[in-house]
């Protein structure tokens, strides 16, 4: 049982009672209205009755505000003083539902993002600190700040069946992009920009909606009208440019990849389908290169390179800005047995040391592209003013 909202009024079938706004005060009374409240918090048109106990005890801010005096004839709402709030009716609403509820997920979902950063906002600046850091964890694991952390939301993303819905569980990056400028959160900004900058450049410029948020849900119905209409969202001009551009070095960089590791690749030292000939002349250098050449590595790692050309085109599934993707796809084909040689299914007929070789230089180069992610979309620069944030 919810110990701390034992005291709400009720009707006779056991539901919450429907509480219309106040006609003297045209404040709305929101879904915080608790009988036994002794403080009502006034933000915007909402009004919202709780306890200053519970507002003191987790926040220093809230117990200074309210040892204030207060003037002996102020305006009582419903028998109690009142304060009034310069935030988001909206970002209260979810604040104090984690004050009182807690801010815990069944499972985490794309729809939790506009409580995550109302709770954010308001948790960072009421110093509200157990609630600030829980939400910086979320954002962190939807948003990672390393390849490790990025490669687990990935396959948190991806379902059983290999469907890639990261738009049910992480939030639209624009909206991310946001709230990490406003809160100044550099650590989750290259996720977010990567994130986006897979996107074709015409759905990257469309932006995206902000639905209404729970808080306008519950005035909709306190009120018998409409939901208020999606909001839409978009990037400014610089951000804009930062992400197209960026798109445009991540491609360039698969494109350096498959010139300087694929083609005409080398087989490894160890090859164990190098052929070396008995005799070499210098006028057969180009015999010798054949025959030490390791035709099945040259012909896998040839295969390889087409598929990534694939891939990297949007042939086959549209990730045609996402080399991490497809470096990753490039390493799995080394161990994918579902290939056919026309007759049958088979691998690759590479041998050991040359997929060794081939592996090392696939990690290599997506710590590479993850490392150079800042860089890419313009968020460090040797001129701090060119600088999206101050990340000092």
């Amino acid at each position: 049982m919810d110990t701390h909202r034992q005291s709400r009024p009720s009707d006779p079938r056991g539901g919450k009672e429907r509480l219309p706004p106040d006609p003297d005060s045209g404040l709305v009374r929101s879904d915080f209205w608790f009988r036994d409240g002794n403080i009502v918090i006034v933000a915007g048109s909402a009004a919202f009755k709780v306890h200053r106990g519970q507002l003191e005890r987790h926040s220093e801010v809230f117990s200074d505000l309210f040892s204030i005096p207060q003037p002996m004839e102020q305006d009582l709402i419903d028998g109690c003083s009142s304060v009034e709030l310069q935030d988001c009716p909206s970002d209260v609403f979810y604040f104090l539902s984690a004050l009182y509820d807690g801010l815990y997920f069944k499972k985490p979902r794309s729809s939790d993002f506009p409580a995550i950063a109302a709770v954010l906002r308001l948790s960072s600046k009421y110093l509200v600190e157990h609630l600030r850091q829980h939400c910086l964890a979320r954002l962190d694991a939807d948003w990672p700040s390393n390849i490790t952390g990025w490669d687990l939301r990935e396959r948190r993303s991806t379902e059983e069946h290999g469907r890639y819905i990261p738009r049910e569980h992480c939030a639209h990056p624009i909206l991310v992009i946001e709230l990490a400028l406003n809160m100044n959160l550099p650590s989750i900004l290259p996720a977010a920009l990567y994130d986006l900058s897979r996107y074709g450049p015409s759905k990257i410029m469309a932006g995206t909606l902000s639905s209404p948020t729970a808080f306008d849900k519950v005035i909709s119905k306190h009120n018998g009208t409409p939901l208020p209409p999606d909001k839409p969202v978009r990037l400014s001009r610089d951000l804009l440019s930062r992400t197209l551009r960026g798109r445009e070095a991540t491609q360039r960089y698969m494109a350096t990849f498959i010139s300087k590791e694929l083609y005409n690749r080398p087989p490894a030292t160890e090859c164990l389908n190098r052929i070396t000939p008995a005799i070499e002349t210098v006028d057969d250098k180009e015999g010798a290169s054949r025959l030490t050449s390791s035709r099945p590595c040259h012909e896998s790692f040839y295969f390889i390179m087409l598929n990534i050309l694939r891939s990297v085109g949007g042939i086959a599934c549209g990730r045609d800005a996402d080399p991490l993707f497809t470096l990753t796809q490039a390493k799995e084909m080394l161990s994918r047995t579902d290939f056919s040689d026309g007759q049958r299914q088979c691998g690759l007929k590479m041998c050991a040391p040359c997929k060794a070789d081939f592996t090392l230089a696939t990690t290599k180069a997506r710590e590479e592209v993850w490392s150079l992610l800042p860089q890419i979309f313009g968020l460090v620069d040797g001129e701090l003013c060119n600088s999206l944030l101050d990340l000092d």
